[in-house]
């Protein structure tokens, strides 16, 4: 895959995240957005978010790396440093 940009990486993200929470649709999320507060996501959605974040991507982000993502910045951080 092509390297993508970050306004790409976070495009597709958001995509993402509509799709597993539908609730957050019509709701602006910005890099600062807090994943568990202001994205009302439990802790199933998060790990549907990453496990579809990974596919899309080909990327994997470890486990360990999970509790570290706090927002949506942090979290297009991690597909930018482990993307192939």
């Amino acid at each position: 895959m092509a390297k993508l940009s970050r306004d790409e990486i976070k495009e597709r993200t958001l995509k993402i995240i509509y799709n597993c929470v539908p609730e957050l649709n019509g709701i602006p999320l910005d890099e600062s957005s807090v994943v568990n507060t202001d994205m009302a996501m439990d802790s199933m959605n998060f790990i549907l978010v990453i496990c579809k974040i990974e596919a899309e991507f080909d990327v994997k982000i470890p486990n360990r790396q999970w509790n570290r993502l706090k927002t949506l910045g942090q979290l297009i951080d991690a597909i930018e440093k482990y993307s192939k």
